[in-house]
């Protein structure tokens, strides 16, 4: 009956994928050999820049930025990574494509926000530092929050594709939200949380699966794939501060904004935990809330965390977030799914998009009340950043472009994902069928379970090929 629902998927992806990485890895090569240079604090005339700007090598920006770039990259790579092994059976996929993926991405971000950010016209090169790994690392979140609401219903090639046109997608909206509209948004509240959320779940609706419910089975954890899930959470629950702060301007802006994440994340703990105690008949935990919604508070102050919002403010944003994304992952999870067919797999509408959402509107509202008496008007300017075209440009004003920022940001994941969703649609990329989602089988090759192999004979270890007959 099965076989008739979801006609048989072809999931070889073995011409497919090697095609795809060694293709766009070949590209890179050449469009690196074009574009991409070191820039002057990376570069090996920096002995002569050294004594021309006399400068020692400790006001070199790698010392200064390195630390967070650090932080940054475990939470990329392990926070994100681990974040998606909560499944039963696809802690392969989740750990292995975000590494895929972000391997990918942050290689093609490097030339996207190269060519829109820094770009010299002059030379038609890109010179890249520290700060541009910093920020091909935020690009590439942008994608891996979508692959959340992806999770098990795709094949690597279409995540791929996912990447391809997110950090595309991303370098664009940035370069507006950022650039042209002059918005402050050192965390990324809008252009990685609040685009890279909707962008997944614009994917997600276009594709889908009417007979998902064939797989639910898989579609859990067990106890030690929940376990590995908070490793993750951890992972970056520690370094959201260094996230939020690690573009924000030297001195006071990096340090006001690991204070406020720091102080908005703890908060958001409490409420989580108290409201997925309260929605349960005997006072339990759920440890979906645990692992998701105890985020919530540093991806709201992801905007706001170089503003003067007070640490009383701060708590107060991280309590609210606790409290929507855990009433999400109670409700509209399951509201969207039933009505409005969206499946999202870690639910990402309720870590991302909504708190990022939220926080792009919180900054706004802390930018258009900010004044002289709370700053300084060196502050206001240092802040944020009211010189060459924006010197009179008021808060009031600043506020409305940051409430706008978020709007951009919103539309370019919506518009953007339908679009790659239609793509993803043709039958070409090897994706799994209904009956065949959330399961490491397809596309991994699985080591058998203990109980399979006879005790003492062998050992299931990685020296061991699994086939090899004893």
């Amino acid at each position: 009956m099965s076989y008739q629902l979801s006609p048989h998927k072809n999931t070889n992806v073995r011409v497919s994928l090697p095609a795809v990485c060694f293709v766009w890895q070949i590209a890179m090569i050449v469009l690196f050999g074009v574009f991409i240079r070191y820039d002057e604090e990376s570069d090996a005339h920096w002995v002569v820049y050294k004594k021309d700007h006399n400068v020692t090598d400790i006001e070199n920006d790698f010392y200064f930025r390195y630390p967070s770039f650090q932080d940054v990259h475990v939470m990329i790579f392990v926070g994100f990574g681990f974040l998606m092994t909560f499944l039963k059976r696809y802690s392969f996929g989740g750990v292995g494509f975000n590494f895929l993926i972000a391997a990918f991405g942050l290689q093609w971000a490097l030339l996207m926000q190269g060519w829109f950010h820094s770009l010299d016209h002059t030379t038609g090169k890109i010179y890249i530092g520290v700060e541009s790994l910093i920020n091909a690392d935020f690009c590439c979140a942008g994608s891996l929050i979508a692959y959340g609401a992806l999770l098990g219903k795709v094949s690597p090639v279409q995540l791929m594709v996912v990447t391809l046109f997110g950090v595309t997608l991303f370098a664009v909206e940035e370069y507006i939200i950022l650039d042209l509209l002059h918005c402050r948004d050192a965390g990324g509240s809008m252009v990685i949380h609040a685009f890279g959320g909707y962008y997944g779940l614009a994917i997600s609706w276009v594709l889908y699966r009417p007979n998902l419910n064939q797989s639910k089975r898989l579609n859990g954890s067990v106890y030690h794939s929940d376990m590995f899930a908070m490793i993750g959470t951890l992972f970056l629950w520690m370094f959201w501060p260094s996230f939020n702060s690690a573009i924000t301007d030297h001195g006071d802006g990096q340090h006001r904004a690991a204070i406020n994440t720091y102080i908005a994340l703890a908060s958001s703990v409490l409420t989580t935990v108290a409201i997925s105690s309260m929605s349960q008949k005997g006072g339990k935990l759920d440890m979906v809330h645990i692992q998701n919604a105890t985020l919530a508070g540093g991806v709201a102050m992801g905007t706001a965390a170089e503003f003067m919002i007070t640490p009383y403010g701060s708590l107060i944003v991280g309590f609210c977030c606790g409290i929507i994304s855990t009433f999400g992952y109670l409700f509209i999870t399951p509201f969207l799914e039933k009505y409005l067919k969206l499946q999202d797999t870690c639910g990402v509408h309720n870590l991302h998009a909504v708190p990022g959402m939220l926080g792009g509107f919180i900054g706004a509202i802390v930018a258009a009340a900010a004044d002289e008496s709370v700053y300084s008007k060196e502050g206001l300017i240092n802040v944020f950043d009211f010189e060459g075209d924006f010197a009179n440009r008021s808060p009031g004003t600043q506020g409305g472009f940051q409430a706008a920022g978020t709007c951009v940001s919103i539309a370019f994941g919506l518009v953007g994902g339908a679009i790659v969703g239609f793509i993803l649609k043709f039958p070409i990329w090897g994706d799994p069928a209904d009956d065949n989602c959330f399961d490491d089988e397809v596309y991994w090759e699985v080591p058998e379970d203990e109980e399979t192999i006879p005790p003492v004979l062998e050992y299931n270890n990685h020296m061991i090929h699994k086939h090899q007959e004893m």
